[in-house]
């Protein structure tokens, strides 16, 4: 059976969590394929939460399968932790967890460099998590980067981190006049930590190919968003990896014929983290109303999100280098009680309205948003189960949304919980009956 993309379609927390999770359920493998532990997906099940930052989000799940693949990179060290907090909800991961040789580990260095990196730039910061995720990206493509499979054969992993030490020494204490990282303060730890994950470690591409090849249900999972994407993103003010569905074909080793559908998670309004522009950012009681009521506080950093009105042509591009075949809607609760609601559906540049998303910084930093203003509802809709129970104002403003996008709507989420899901159509089959 082919594969399923789940990306999303913003600036990242979306919600592909929660999603994520309901879909494992009719899945038999879980792919997390970018990314690193500056992602946090939050899943809540029976009123209990679980914050994931490199697991594949379905682990849950008792017998789906999940992968970390080779386009990932990985902490070690908080990925140890993560296991610790399963072992303690006594989620049994032992048989189904599966890391790829290929996938670079996050180093101490790379944390150093990337707080370093981020002072360099000043009032220019781009605002990354600190977590060394750049650093270590940079390191695989300058070709010096430490993999998993190197961090589990003890004489490879000192031979190769002597050398990458050497590199890095210079830059911190020639550039930065820092104090040069010992070798010994790395080995002993992070051999350590091999030995708690040797277990784990598995030639992936093969494992999914074949899951694939014996109609196994495949379920990739993105991190970030469509607009944090390293090439079609706001550059600079970017994440280092490939955030679109195509970055399940090379994250995870399989062709693009393997991706039946692309899902895509789209929050009901915009936030973001970090710096970079945001068209339709409120920066007002109503930008605070949205993220006080949408708890929206970063679940890796715990930093406060910008907040604005739903972007469609931001959402237009998205849909469109994704490839985008279904939608799903998350977190419209929280709009429950405006009066008003808007859409931006055009770009206002040089007195002319345009629906393209600029694709220059400079560009996207002087638009003004063109707004379509439809009425809200006062109802609670969090505890809808079905379509038909949502408020007609609410369908309106889905049906808008899928309208806009020329994407139908398989699914909205009305809340954090499993069960706060509405099905109108299988995602997984976005061409039967969805919303149009």
């Amino acid at each position: 059976m082919p594969g399923y993309a789940i990306v999303g379609m913003q600036w990242g927390d979306e919600g592909k969590g929660k999603i994520v999770d309901y879909l494992t359920k009719d899945a038999d493998l879980v792919v997390r394929h970018q990314g690193g532990n500056n992602a946090g997906h939050t899943i809540v099940v029976g009123g209990v939460q679980t914050i994931l930052h490199i697991i594949p989000s379905g682990v849950l799940h008792p017998d789906a399968v999940c992968v970390v693949g080779n386009g990932t990179v990985i902490d070690p060290q908080v990925l140890c932790k993560e296991l610790d907090a399963l072992d303690a909800a006594g989620c049994n991961y032992a048989d189904r967890l599966k890391i790829s040789s290929s996938a670079h580990i996050i180093l101490p260095y790379h944390k150093a460099l990337d707080g370093l990196y981020e002072q360099f730039r000043g009032k220019d910061l781009i605002g990354t998590t600190g977590r060394g995720i750049g650093p270590a990206y940079a390191d695989k493509a300058n070709r010096i980067g430490i993999r998993f499979g190197d961090l589990m054969d003890s004489d490879r992993f000192a031979a190769k981190l002597d050398r990458t030490l050497q590199y890095h020494n210079l830059v911190l204490v020639e550039a930065f006049g820092n104090e040069p990282i010992r070798f010994a303060s790395i080995f002993d730890e992070y051999c350590g930590y091999a030995e708690r994950l040797r277990p784990f470690m598995t030639d992936t591409t093969a494992l999914v190919q074949e899951a694939l090849r014996n109609d196994k249900r495949v379920v990739f999972e993105g991190a970030q968003g469509a607009m944090l994407d390293l090439d079609h993103g706001t550059f600079p003010y970017v994440t280092s990896s490939t955030t679109l569905s195509c970055g399940a074909c090379s994250g995870a080793g399989v062709g693009p014929a393997d991706l039946h559908a692309v899902i895509g998670i789209v929050k009901a309004y915009t936030t973001r983290v970090g710096e970079g522009p945001f068209p339709t950012e409120l920066h007002d009681e109503q930008g605070d109303g949205l993220r006080k009521a949408g708890h929206e506080f970063g679940a890796t950093t715990g930093r406060p999100r910008r907040c604005g009105w739903l972007d469609c042509v931001q959402l237009r591009r998205a849909a469109r280098i994704n490839g985008t075949t279904a939608l799903v809607l998350t977190k419209p609760d929280v709009l429950s009680g405006q009066e008003t609601l808007r859409i931006c559906t055009g770009y206002m540049i040089d007195n002319k309205v345009t629906q393209e998303f600029p694709p220059q910084l400079e560009v996207l930093e002087q638009v003004t948003p063109v707004y379509e203003e439809l009425s809200g509802w006062k109802e609670d809709i969090s505890a809808c189960r079905d379509w038909d129970e949502l408020p007609e104002n609410a369908r309106r403003y889905f049906e808008r949304i899928a309208e806009l996008l020329d994407v139908p709507i398989a699914i909205v989420s009305v809340g954090p919980g499993r069960e706060q899901t509405i099905v109108h159509a299988s995602p997984f089959e976005p061409t039967s009956g969805c919303l149009a």
